[in-house]
């Protein structure tokens, strides 16, 4: 999908902000994962993976690790606490029966150019954990030295050690739950990390030799304020980071019960929301960063920024990329997928996922073909 890399920060009037002001499904893609229509079998998505047997078009690979220390009171991911090492070790086991059975799909697939490793919380995973899912992945797909591979990261986790396996590994990139660093909203959302923690995670994986930082910050949070958030952003500009993605937080707790703890009363309404955004884009733009699409934000010099620049920008169920990857495959439980014209997710529940792998079937929640109009609007 191309983005257009010219936008001017918002001025949108109240009465404007009012009317519009209701709730939507996040586009990750179009159409929407909620509107996706046209369910298939598992038999028939693993029929379709053959159509990239022998394909030299670029494949982009996305692993979902589910797995957190703790539950961020916030959290709208498909997120398991666990505290059990061998829980993780029974997922990885699942998780190369499935890369096998894609594997046997698939045939010879295409070569795999950019890695991502989202989650969950994946830096969660032992060091023998990572080692081991890695060469689950290198055994299974076509992974080399070109591939471009990113990690999310929780703060409060990571240690010098793990920084460099990970650059070991062959990760280039890093990005950091920073969220907020007001310590009344870190209370009020159950994600205690100062802003001394942050600044040394940051230093430390730019010494382990990571070439690219990414801060994830997000807006709309209980306590937060226009100072408080100001000085959030301020903080994350000081950092130096080469890309910032600033995230409105979405309070379904129909959903996701445990927001239920959160008190609604001390969330921003939606014309401060607004507000907060908006002064974070100026400030951004202001500190030399170039806006891309609705919330990410990339220094003048980045990949992501020339890519804008050039009309060369993507984006895909992982985010905004500059690789032109034909095709996604995600691994994992509530892994998405697009494959030549065809939208997949896996069972979004740990349990549902693990029994359709124990099954010997590829897990499949629901899917979408795309007809001309799809992908046209797309």
């Amino acid at each position: 999908m191309l983005t257009n890399p010219s936008m001017a920060v918002p001025q949108v009037p109240a009465s404007l902000l009012s009317r519009y002001d209701i709730s939507v499904p996040r586009y990750t893609s179009y159409p929407a994962v909620p509107d996706w229509v046209g369910a298939f079998t598992a038999d028939v998505w693993q029929e379709h993976l053959g159509t990239l047997n022998g394909s030299k078009e670029p494949l982009a690979l996305y692993v979902h690790l589910p797995f957190c220390a703790s539950r961020c009171l916030y959290c709208g991911c498909n997120a398991t606490v666990t505290t059990h090492v061998e829980v993780v070790d029974r997922y990885l086991l699942r998780l190369e029966r499935e890369i096998a059975m894609l594997r046997e799909a698939m045939g010879a697939g295409p070569r795999v150019v950019e890695m991502h490793w989202g989650g969950g919380t994946p830096n969660f995973l032992t060091d023998g954990q990572l080692q081991r899912l890695f060469e689950m992945l290198t055994a299974g797909f076509q992974i080399d030295a070109r591939t471009e591979c990113s990690i999310e990261a929780d703060p409060r986790l990571v240690n010098r050690s793990q920084l460099r396996q990970l650059r070991e590994l062959g990760f280039s990139r890093i990005s950091f739950g920073v969220q907020d660093l007001d310590p009344l909203v870190q209370d009020a959302i159950g994600r205690v990390q100062p802003e001394s923690m942050v600044r040394e995670v940051v230093t430390m994986a730019r010494e382990a030799g990571f070439g690219g930082i990414n801060l994830d910050l997000i807006y709309g949070l209980p306590r937060q304020t226009g100072a408080s958030f100001a000085h959030t952003v301020e903080e994350a500009i000081s950092l130096e980071p080469d890309r910032v993605a600033c995230f409105g937080y979405a309070h379904v707790p129909w959903m996701r019960p445990h927001q239920k703890r959160m008190d609604e009363s001390t969330m921003p309404g939606s014309g401060d929301r607004f507000t907060l955004f908006r002064n974070a884009v100026e400030r951004f733009v202001d500190a030399g960063y170039q806006w891309l699409g609705i919330d990410h934000f990339a220094k003048a010099e980045d990949p992501l920024a020339l890519a804008a620049d050039a009309g060369r920008l993507h984006r895909n169920f992982m985010g905004y990329t500059t690789r032109s990857g034909e095709h996604l495959l995600g691994v994992g439980t509530s892994a998405i997928s697009e494959v030549n014209g065809w939208y997949v997710q896996s069972q979004p529940e740990l349990g549902g996922w693990q029994r359709d792998v124990d099954a010997g079937q590829l897990s499949v929640a629901r899917g979408h073909v795309l007809t001309p109009d799809d992908q046209l609007r797309a």
